[in-house]
Formats: structure tokens, sequence, C-alpha cells
């Protein structure tokens, strides 16, 4: 079983701080899902290693939540190799104080989600430039906008060359519809920009309830490999959120399935090797068999 380095891996912790999107989502709403139950989770799975993706807690919470998970990680024997934190970058003055006042060498990555967000949040000038100085601090920004906001995605990589960009969740397509068009033809675009790399996660959370498999997800998953080409893709569980309408154990199931006939060299780049160079971390115990 070829081991996975799971690069989308969220944790919540009401009884820290709110979050206020899980409240119409049965079932995340008021429930803990804490770091051993992620290690539960993940039992048989062959995931070995994670990247934290930040869990969006309610403002001003952002901040602590990644102090608190960095604390999480350097405990003995944690799976977490590294954080991706929330930021900023509309805030003209205070984002590079913000970047000079990060000291955990755990973040390797930051996000804003931008799909709750009103367009116009991304489109001033200093959120390009704040976004640019990502690259003196060798970190990644992670987009996770919906496909009629690709345009968005695509000037911001453009504007950022120099800047690693990896797209969430394949653009978060709508699935339960089969809406390939136009998101097909949108993601072929910002495949185009050299420093995008695609996440392939989410997507079983968009299905229909019942319909949370390999068939439906099948052609957005081959099409996002296909135009990012397998040196571009990494693998997310986006745990707990798949448990809207399926199971991690599913969600990883369906992932090897859907690319069981390509090479083991794919595989691999798919599931770890991509994730340790794109995020610059190292996935533990990786010449040992998975369990």
């Amino acid at each position: 079983m070829i081991p996975i380095l799971d690069t989308h891996q969220h944790l919540i912790y009401p009884e820290q701080w709110p979050y206020s999107w899980t409240r119409n989502i049965p079932q995340l709403a008021g429930q803990a899902f804490h770091y051993d139950d992620y290690l539960r989770a993940i039992t048989g799975t062959g995931i070995v290693g994670s990247v934290f993706m930040e869990t969006t807690p309610d403002d001003p919470h952002w901040r602590a939540e990644a102090d608190f998970v960095d604390q999480i990680s350097r405990q003995p024997g944690s799976l977490i190799r590294g954080l991706i934190a929330n930021c900023r970058p509309e805030d003209k003055e205070g984002f590079s104080k913000f970047l000079e006042s990060i000291r955990s060498d755990l973040i390797v990555g930051l996000r804003r989600i931008l799909h709750a967000e009103p367009d116009e949040i991304s489109q001033p000038a200093h959120f390009v430039k704040n976004l640019r100085r990502l690259e003196k601090y060798g970190l990644t920004f992670d987009l996770c906008v919906l496909p009629r906001q690709i345009p968005l995605a695509i000037r911001l990589a453009r504007e950022c060359p120099n800047v690693q960009f990896i797209l969430d969740h394949c653009s978060v397509p709508d699935i339960a519809a089969q809406a390939l068009d136009p998101w097909r033809e949108l993601v072929r675009q910002l495949a185009q920009l050299p420093n995008v790399a695609c996440k392939i996660s989410g997507v079983l959370a968009y299905c229909q309830p019942g319909k949370a498999n390999a068939a439906a997800v099948r052609p957005f998953v081959e099409h996002s490999l296909n135009v990012f080409g397998w040196n571009r893709v990494v693998w997310g569980s986006d745990w707990p959120v798949v448990q809207i309408t399926s199971t991690l154990h599913d969600w990883v199931s369906v992932s090897r399935e859907i690319v069981s006939q390509e090479s083991e060299a794919n595989q691999q780049k798919l599931f770890y090797e991509n994730a340790e160079r794109i995020y610059g971390v190292k996935m533990p115990h990786i010449n040992e068999p998975a369990t």
C-alpha cells in the first residue's frame, strides 16, 4: 500500500473557540474533532503524516489556532508535519507585520478562504502586493475559490509568479449536478500557470447524499490530474468535512481506485512526493510499511 501524506487535515476544538461556518452543517455543528479523533479516523488508510489546514475559527481566534496546533504538532510522535495558517492579505498595513511575527518553523503556508468573502476582497493592489511577500518567507498560498472565481485565482497567480499556489478541492465543482462545464475549461486555464498546483480533496462532500462514490467524482478528479499533470497534484482528506457525505476511509478507497491503473511512480507523486516538495515537509516513516 502506497503511504499517504494528507495535505488537508482540519481540527475542530469548539471548547476553545467558535466555528460559525459549521452551524448549518449537521455532521459538524457543535461537535469536536480533535487530533486523537483524527488518529482513529486514519487507522488502516495508509495515512502516515499530515499537514494541518486552518479551520477558520471566528475572528479573532484564527491567530490563536496556529499557536494551538503548533503545540500539538510538537508532541512526541505527532504525525503533523506542517501547518497552513489563516491570514488576512487584505490588511494593507498589518499583513507584513503578521509575516514578521511568525516564529514557528512548522508553518509552511497560508490560506485565506475567498469563496466565503466578497470577490472584491482580493482586488486591491495591496492584496497582490502582500501575497508577493510570501516568496521572501518561502510560504505557499492555498486558493479556496468557487469555479466562477477561477478568473480571480488566475489573476493572483499571474501577478505573483514566484509564489507557489495550491488550488483547494479542485475548485469546489458542483458534482451533485455533474456540472463539468464551464468548470472544466476554467481549471484548464488555471493549470497553464506553472506556479499553481491542484489539491485532490474535498470532492466527495459535493456529491448528492447517498451518491458519494467513484463514479460521481471520477470525471472531475481525472480532469484535474490531466490538466495539472502528475508533478503538480497533491492529495488531501478534508477531514472532518469529508464526513458530510461519506467517511475518510471512503475517500481514500475512492482515490486509490481512480488512480489504480496509473504507474506506482505517479501514485507516489500524488500521495506524498509532490506534497513533500511543494510544502517543504517530510513524511515520517517513509521507508516503513504503511499500516
